[in-house]
């Protein structure tokens, strides 16, 4: 099969790196979803990849410790775990540039976004690192603010459940999983699938969002073949 869309950004959170430890990073787990990456970039998809930072550190939930603080460690959580996917990835061959918000130059390119596009076009695999650089945002908005300025068609968000449902599902048995939502749906139903911030920009730039399971990382592939996966977030 070939790929429906020509550039993606695909947000991970760091949660699903770390595999069945918790926390940390379980390379096992990590080079499976590289080598589901792997195989979307030789399809000839432009890739794009923002990773969360919650297998180190969950800032919302340090407690007394100042919020931009803290949410300054997730940011630099985000970087050790772009380095790992980066290690990864370019082990199986595929090129491969981290570029980060804040300035770390000895260890990553700066994020420019017409840096960035060139990657991209030349198919290396770009990934964003420390969020947006700014405290108060999560790295949801990092990446559906990197997916509007690469001109993505779709935010790919690998998530633990299989897509949107209107109630937590492993809570509630009843739980009613969606297909298809609009943005300004996730909006006003207030359903968890990105913050408010995140779903608006994604609105406001026509950029969908594909909900789908990451426990099968040919998952990603799937997605970006068409399959019907998980729940599509449209106009």
């Amino acid at each position: 099969m070939q790929a429906v869309y020509k550039r993606i950004l695909l947000k991970l959170s760091g949660e699903v790196l770390a595999g069945h430890d918790g926390k940390g990073i379980d390379f096992d787990t990590v080079e499976n979803i590289c080598k589901a990456v792997k195989k979307c970039a030789d399809l000839g998809v432009e890739i794009g990849l923002v990773v969360g930072g919650g297998n180190f550190w969950r800032g919302r939930s340090s407690g007394k410790m100042d919020r931009t603080r803290a949410d300054h460690m997730g940011m630099l959580a985000t970087a050790m775990n772009s380095l790992a996917l980066c290690d990864t990835l370019e082990q199986m061959g595929l090129n491969v540039r981290v570029q980060t918000a804040i300035a770390m130059q000895q260890v990553a390119e700066p994020y420019i976004r017409n840096k960035a596009v060139r990657h991209l076009e030349k198919g290396r695999v770009v990934i964003f690192g420390c969020g947006t650089g700014n405290p108060f945002f999560s790295t949801d908005t990092a990446a559906a603010l990197r997916a509007a300025e690469i001109n993505a068609e779709v935010v790919l968000k690998a998530t633990n459940v299989d897509g949107v449902y209107d109630k937590d599902p492993n809570k509630y048995p009843d739980a009613v999983k969606y297909d298809r939502l609009t943005h300004t749906e996730i909006l006003s139903k207030g359903l968890a699938v990105m913050d408010s911030t995140a779903a608006s920009l994604c609105r406001e730039n026509h950029i969908d969002i594909l909900v789908f399971n990451l426990d099968d990382p040919e998952n990603i592939v799937r997605a970006v073949q068409g399959e019907n996966i998980g729940t599509i977030v449209t106009e």
